[in-house]
């Protein structure tokens, strides 16, 4: 694969700034002049708007800014980057961040788009959600992947997070529809598509979400919209924190959304959240699973996402509470009072959720 020394960074069309490598492999990020005069920082704490040169460290992103982390694959995304570099003869082991950039392109999570631009399209328009689901799991249970990674590739190599996965658009819709791993349970994608009504039901923001074929879970990108893409960062990205580790507590997230959106209601939002995944043990809240989305200018919330029990980090909630991994009722209230927010409405919220999951646990 060709060398790249540069990678020009785009909100859609317009310029946001330049990323070349120093001689340790640090990427180092500079804001276009004309994006300084007319544009918002696209990270707050680590690129704030000004002009000047800003270097990355080490770690924990090997050199690379958390902002554009969050554009690249992880989990299935990368395993099948690697399977599909392997039948081109290329070593992905070798490649820069910046050659990893350059492969999103414009297909990546959010707004920002990468030029050049070298991703891989495809002009498939049948989607098979059977076929896809077993070569997913061809990829996901063999060492030596013999099929065709192209049409799979192409809809899923810009994805993140453990699980197999692709992008399709239907009926208009941009989705993002996922499959089986190995150790899930045969009836994973219902019980995604369960735990989203759930949410929806205890208040918390979602997007429209569906089970295809009765089978397949599927929820709507909330980074795409009839009238164009949206910046999206994660809290790991915003806060260059290591997701793959315990690397946050609630507290810091509930104050970090509130220096971000300057809105209490969105704080009480991401606190419904909190308690949410802490009812229904959705230990894997790691920084990834919050985002937060520039609109018009301003910080929102994103919608929640990846909301279904899971193990988490030795078995605990890798965002902790109140310093926690299991947590009491008395560290969320802890959490809550530390960030602000009303000790009665507090308690109400994780009394109305409490009673609605155990309710929708009983109906089981």
């Amino acid at each position: 694969m060709d060398k790249i020394k540069i990678v020009n960074v785009f909100m859609v069309d317009n310029p946001v700034g330049r990323l070349a490598l120093t001689q340790d492999n640090l990427c180092a990020f500079e804001y276009d002049a004309d994006y300084l005069q007319h544009g918002t920082s696209i990270s707050p704490y680590f690129l704030p708007l000004q002009p000047g040169l800003f270097v990355a460290k080490h770690n924990p992103f090997k050199g690379g800014f958390g902002v554009f982390d969050d554009s690249l694959p992880d989990g299935w995304g990368n395993l099948l980057l690697d399977r599909y570099l392997q039948q081109k003869d290329i070593d992905s082991s070798k490649l820069t961040v910046l050659q990893r950039l350059a492969l999103v392109g414009a297909t990546g999570r959010g707004a920002l788009e990468y030029k050049p631009n070298i991703s891989y399209n495809t002009q498939e328009e049948y989607i098979d959600f059977d076929k896809l689901a077993s070569e997913a799991d061809k990829v996901l249970t063999t060492k030596q992947y013999n099929g065709s990674l192209d049409v799979l590739y192409k809809y899923g190599g810009s994805s993140g997070g453990a699980r197999p996965k692709v992008f399709v658009q239907l009926e208009n819709k941009e989705w993002l529809v996922k499959f089986k791993a190995f150790n899930d349970p045969e009836d994973v994608g219902k019980m995604e598509y369960e735990y989203s009504l759930l949410a929806k039901d205890c208040g918390i923001n979602m997007p429209e979400t569906r089970l295809f074929e009765n089978k397949y879970f599927g929820v709507q990108r909330f980074d795409r919209t009839e009238t164009g893409k949206i910046h999206t960062v994660s809290a790991a990205g915003l806060l260059n924190a290591d997701y793959r580790i315990p690397s946050l507590d609630y507290s810091v997230l509930l104050k970090i959304c509130f220096n971000l959106t300057k809105d209490i209601e969105q704080v009480y939002d991401l606190f419904r959240l909190m308690v949410f995944n802490i009812v229904i043990s959705n230990r894997d809240d790691h920084a990834k699973n919050f985002s937060f989305q520039l609109i018009n200018g301003e910080w929102k919330l994103s919608p929640g996402y990846d909301l279904l029990p899971s193990t988490g980090f030795n078995g605990f909630h890798t965002t902790t509470v109140n310093g926690q991994g299991e947590p009491s009722v008395n560290d969320m209230m802890n959490v809550a009072l530390d960030a602000g927010l009303s000790q009665q409405k507090s308690k109400e919220i994780i009394d109305e959720i409490t009673e609605k999951c155990n309710y929708n646990n009983k109906k089981k």
